[in-house]
């Protein structure tokens, strides 16, 4: 077994799980495909990023964040079920299906529920996989030091079949997967060094991510209403300094009736007489503008050269903070 680093720090995620938290490794984006022997290929899950720890006795979900998620995935409360190691850390992405492709506004059903009975009434409904594909701890041993390829080769070793968890296929000829990426309309793929360490909270050229669908995570800074209810949002993206850049408007997406409703509930609190935005924004007649609070994710077509993204889609509301909503996402 790998040797890695032989002793867990003493951070806590709660009272009985001796684990150290870890911040998830990223890759960087790329417009090109590395070239090499030593690099594979996994698909991009368009989900939720999940790592789950297990002490032995008790375990525990946390998201990219750093916020648990325990409750809302009761699917993988036994771990045990799927992990034959006697403690562990797996990295991996929450998904749902919607016509057999992975569905960022599934599982954000799922992921953003805080009601125990709501989540058992969702479950049936909205079923989950759990695709790992890094493991960072093995019983007692820290593998954060190990090559990617010593650490698929042990998680290959320790998952058990489980109708929730599966690992991530990975695959030598990243063109290929790419192609076959296209031609499913995913997210995209994400190509991985075979001898690269896991660095926690890193970022850099040993993980890229290429994209099919090109997505960004903005904060809307003012609504429009059609009869009384939110038809549309403003959203800009934040600058070094602080500045909030407005870069479009969207009112297409996977949201219910019910969920502009919700939405529209939320308004009257955030509204404010201030413009959030840098500038005035080309669509603002009619528009109100709101604290920049909300934060969802949104896939569109690319960007303009003024720097307004083009036929945008909203797929869900998320947990993050207004301020992660960097201009650095349209890599320009």
């Amino acid at each position: 077994m790998p040797s890695g680093r032989t002793s867990a720090p003493a951070a806590k995620l709660d009272s009985s799980l001796q684990l150290q938290p870890v911040t998830p490794f990223e890759p960087v984006l790329a417009s090109v495909l590395p070239s090499g022997d030593q690099w594979i290929a996994q698909i991009k899950w368009d989900g939720v990023r999940m790592i789950s720890y297990y002490d032995g006795s008790h375990a525990e979900l946390i998201n990219r964040r750093g916020n648990r998620r325990t409750l809302q995935y009761p699917e993988l409360a036994g771990p045990e079920s799927y992990c034959r190691a006697g403690s562990f850390i797996l990295d991996g992405e929450i998904i749902a299906l919607s016509g057999g492709k992975p569905s960022f506004h599934e599982v954000m059903r799922r992921d953003s529920l805080k009601n125990e009975a709501a989540i058992r009434a969702v479950q049936p409904q909205v079923p989950v996989l759990y695709m790992v594909f890094d493991m960072l701890y093995c019983d007692g041993i820290w593998l954060l030091d190990e090559p990617l390829y010593r650490r698929q080769e042990l998680l290959k070793e320790m998952l058990l079949p489980h109708s929730h968890v599966q690992q991530v296929p990975s695959y030598p000829d990243p063109a290929q997967l790419l192609t076959a990426a296209r031609q499913g309309s995913l997210e995209g793929i994400v190509c991985k060094d075979l001898d690269s360490t896991y660095a926690p909270g890193g970022k850099d050229k040993r993980w890229q991510k290429l994209k099919i669908i090109s997505d960004v995570t903005a904060v809307a800074g003012g609504v429009t209403f059609r009869d009384g209810i939110v038809n549309a949002l403003l959203f800009g993206l934040y600058d070094d300094t602080g500045g909030l850049h407005y870069i479009g408007h969207a009112g297409a997406g996977r949201m219910t009736v019910q969920d502009w409703r919700t939405l529209t509930e939320r308004i009257p609190g955030l509204v404010t007489e201030h413009m959030p935005f840098a500038a005035l924004p080309q669509r603002s007649s009619g528009s109100v503008w709101i604290k920049p609070e909300l934060v969802f994710k949104l896939h569109f077509l690319e960007w303009n050269p003024s720097g307004t993204f083009r036929q945008p889609v909203i797929q869900a509301q998320v947990d993050l903070p207004a301020h992660s909503c960097s201009l650095s996402q349209r890599g320009f």
